[in-house]
């Protein structure tokens, strides 16, 4: 029934449904435009973020990279990184720089930890530090990268370096033989890696050529063991971060000879390093020693200006 009280007929059926229609229509578009009428599909996310980004974190390329150097003490140093709440870092070595360039930076970044907002991500590959390459393909991923490097006195790193190999070929020469081209002259073969390595002038210069001084931190293996909390302060201020892990985080493992992280709050016990690390390391003649110290001595010399740091060695 309409207004005036009478049936309405076809063509008036008709009229009242199109007007009804058109209320309906104007009313759902009005309260579109003050607010969503449906659930809006998600922003689309960057590449490698996953559907869960929003509340996991994204895949990010490193902001920072522990590039050096082997049997320096690189793992020391990322495992006290990992206790520090705005520190997410990759476990394994990725080697992407040096072995795996090719598989491309969306491979690379796919291995990364998710991160929260505020929260950094790192990698540690040591083999970067003497890797030609590799300063050339971090500085195209990223310029802004902060380089981190772990030196040590090298003598003892291309002992520790030795110790390592032995370990698992115990049928290789005695160090003498490897660190000499000729013992009765006292020539050193520095292709053998284990020396190679430490000259460490040489492989600063190779980086120097893409990044500035300013992006780089040099950390002491040997204060590293001695004052950790001492080096993780300065750590912690290069990559912008509170200093959060303090010597409150710090207990030192007599039978290994070096720091370990303190039982973390819920945790089942300390963190400290596996057995491969700490191992004893052969006899050396002294008069070796005393050769590669001075076979190292004016490179060390470089070094220290190069980076304004004296490291004690000599």
């Amino acid at each position: 029934m309409g207004c005036s009280g009478r049936l309405l007929g076809p063509v008036g059926g008709r009229r009242a449904s199109l007007l009804l229609t058109m209320i309906l229509f104007f009313t759902y578009f009005f309260y579109c435009l003050t607010g969503p009428c449906e659930p809006r599909p998600p922003a689309a996310l960057p590449d490698g973020a996953g559907a869960a980004a929003g509340a996991a974190g994204s895949r990010r390329f490193p902001q920072a990279i522990i590039v050096g150097v082997k049997k320096g003490g690189t793992r020391a140093l990322l495992e006290f990184l990992r206790a520090h709440p705005e520190v997410r870092a990759l476990g394994a070595e990725p080697h992407f720089f040096d072995r795996c360039y090719e598989k491309g930076l969306r491979w690379y970044r796919s291995l990364m930890p998710r991160t929260m907002e505020g929260q950094i991500t790192m990698e540690k590959t040591p083999s970067y530090f003497v890797t030609k390459e590799a300063p050339r393909r971090i500085y195209n991923m990223s310029r802004d990268t902060k380089l981190i490097v772990v030196v040590r006195n090298p003598v003892t790193r291309a002992i520790s370096d030795y110790t390592q190999t032995l370990s698992k070929n115990p049928a290789i020469p005695s160090f003498q033989a490897l660190a000499f081209k000729n013992v009765s002259t006292g020539l050193i073969d520095t292709t053998w890696s284990a020396v190679r390595i430490g000259i460490y002038a040489k492989h600063l210069d190779n980086w120097l050529r893409y990044f500035p001084l300013s992006k780089f931190l040099f950390v002491s293996g040997e204060r590293l063991v001695s004052d950790p909390a001492g080096e993780m302060g300065r750590v912690q201020d290069f990559l912008g971060l509170r200093r959060a892990v303090t010597d409150q985080h710090f207990y030192f493992n007599e039978t290994k000879g070096f720091p370990c992280l303190k039982k973390p709050e819920g945790g089942s016990r300390p963190r400290c390093l596996g057995k491969s690390k700490g191992r004893p390391h052969p006899k050396i003649d002294l008069r070796v020693v005393q050769r590669l110290q001075d076979f190292y001595r004016p490179f060390n010399m470089k070094f220290y200006q190069m980076t304004g740091q004296d490291f004690g060695w000599d």
